[in-house]
């Protein structure tokens, strides 16, 4: 992402482990993972446009991953209540080791033709079994 990343030799690890490790150290939630990668592929985004999205609440995934620097508030919205919107940052890049968004993968690779998703949703409509 920019910047600079030190290495050391893998003898080193058990002792260096010990400055790195936390009791914070944790690996990311479901629900926080789906919230990062509907904020890197949509950035800028709000957090109601997020729960939208997912089709869950997602304001306490915006705040982890706000706490953990990897999303940011980017701006405010001019529209009524200000709704702040998010986007990712370079910390972000970082740990994915990415230089720039244009690296992140194509959506199109992951996403079923609509046949498939138009057969999806008739079996979740209402009085279909």
């Amino acid at each position: 992402a920019g910047g600079w990343r030190l290495y050391s030799h893998p003898d080193a690890y058990p002792y260096l482990e010990r400055f790195t490790a936390s009791a914070t150290a944790r690996k990311l939630s479901s629900a926080a993972l789906e919230t990062l990668a509907v904020v890197a592929y949509r950035q800028p985004v709000a957090r109601s446009q997020i729960s939208e999205i997912r089709g869950v609440d997602s304001d306490s995934a915006v705040r982890t991953l706000e706490r953990l620097g990897f999303i940011e508030e980017k701006e405010r919205l001019d529209i009524p209540g200000n709704p702040a919107v998010y986007g990712t940052t370079d910390n972000f890049l970082e740990k994915l080791g990415l230089m720039s968004l244009d690296q992140l993968p194509p959506l199109a690779d992951h996403v079923p033709p609509a046949d498939v998703v138009d057969s999806l949703e008739e079996t979740l409509r209402p009085g279909t079994t």
